[in-house]
């Protein structure tokens, strides 16, 4: 309900059956809309045309190395978690093409890419993905040299995060302060609310944006009720977190353990397949190839995702940096946790726990900090280098 003065209420209340409207507003506006959906059983990222295309009365459930969708009775639009896919595959596309050349004249013209950016608007976007994207704000567009192609995509999204209504097995983003509740950077951040009587949405502008989105939606100002409702949620949530990390001075407990043993033991079990890096919303390692036709008469070049996990990721002439496997995962890891804070300001973790789900063989990285702490919690930390002295195996 708009007031006298034209503004929308702090929070306010959008019934299940207006829902509709949000998407044919945005939409009339102009924006793609994409989000979560059901294909190939399980939950990924997809364009939508109408609530219905959303995975109504599923719920997952995940594991080291398990996820399994059920279909319930209850009508929850967002009663699921996490899937494999991330929202970076639409910031930070899996395969660019940078440029093209085509042979004339017995020579060769630059054909030059268009980037033209999409207005999207992202559906369903939960709070440890908020926070992974403004991680990747800060690798892509918070240092001297900004990806244009990041950044042009970024400033044309409309936001719609949805909070936590429950906490996967695998999930620890209270550990990461990550959730399960949205803090910012979203347009509109949405609580589902099913009762027995009632299916609503509480919802909170978080942007002029948002706000005037949310004028043109079918809504009422948010009762206390409502609102104690929508925090008993969250609260809940915040419980029923299936992982927890300790990020006490995690950065120097791990350079202080370069040559622990647990990096051998868990490179024994490890496939190197990047399957951690490639669902992760924050890994960023990419390739460039160049390829021609068969004819020779056109090339192109081209960014491609990559993966740290991979021996030729650090291929320079002589052989790779990282050849062995313990060097290849202690590499992610410690990039992960501790070399990120160095680089950018923060962890590289949000705590969704993909990368425990879909690991083909269960590793868990909270189970793998938490091994090489319990070795180091008596051994002392020396300001000068950020960690205990220690001998090269």
């Amino acid at each position: 309900m708009r007031a006298k003065n034209g503004k929308v209420s702090t929070r306010a209340v959008i019934d299940r059956q207006d829902f509709q409207q949000l998407f044919d507003h945005l939409s009339a506006q102009g924006y793609q809309l994409v989000g979560p959906r059901l294909r190939d059983n399980a939950i990924v990222y997809d364009e939508l045309s109408a609530v219905t295309d959303l995975p109504i009365g599923y719920v997952d459930e995940q594991e080291k190395g398990s996820y399994r969708l059920t279909k319930t009775a209850q009508p929850t639009l967002f009663g699921y978690g996490l899937g494999p896919q991330s929202w970076k595959k639409y910031l930070f596309p899996p395969v660019v093409r940078l440029w093209q050349a085509q042979r004339h004249n017995g020579g060769f013209d630059v054909i030059p890419e268009d980037h033209e950016p999409r207005l999207l608007a992202l559906i369903g976007v939960r709070p440890c993905e908020l926070k992974a994207i403004a991680i990747q704000d800060r690798v892509f567009m918070g240092g001297a040299y900004a990806d244009p192609i990041y950044q042009a995509q970024r400033e044309q999204l409309f936001i719609v995060a949805v909070n936590c209504g429950k906490a996967g097995a695998t999930c620890f983003c209270t550990s990461m302060d990550a959730g399960p509740r949205a803090a910012s950077g979203y347009d509109l951040a949405l609580t589902e609310i099913l009762e027995a009587n009632r299916h609503i949405f509480l919802v909170d502008a978080g942007s002029e944006k948002g706000e005037a989105v949310l004028r043109t939606i079918p809504q009422r100002p948010a009762t206390d009720l409502d609102i104690a409702a929508g925090e008993r949620i969250i609260a809940q949530t915040a419980e029923q977190m299936g992982r927890v990390l300790d990020t006490n001075r995690i950065k120097e407990m791990l350079y202080a353990n370069y040559e622990h043993a647990r990096w051998d033991q868990v490179a024994a079990r490890c496939l190197m397949c990047g399957n951690c890096t490639q669902v992760c919303p924050t890994c960023f390692c990419t390739t460039v190839e160049d390829v021609t036709d068969l004819s020779a008469a056109t090339a192109e070049r081209r960014r491609v995702w990559d993966t740290c996990f991979s021996l030729d990721f650090s291929y320079i002439v002589g052989g790779s940096v990282r050849a062995s496997p313990k060097a290849r995962y202690r590499q992610w890891m410690m990039h992960k946790l501790a070399t990120w804070i160095d680089q950018f300001g923060s962890s590289g973790c949000v705590g969704c726990g993909r990368c425990i789900t879909w690991c083909p063989v269960g590793i868990d990285i909270t189970e793998e900090a938490r091994a090489i702490r319990s070795d180091s919690e008596d051994k002392r930390f020396t300001p000068a280098t950020g960690g205990r002295k220690h001998e090269h195996a």
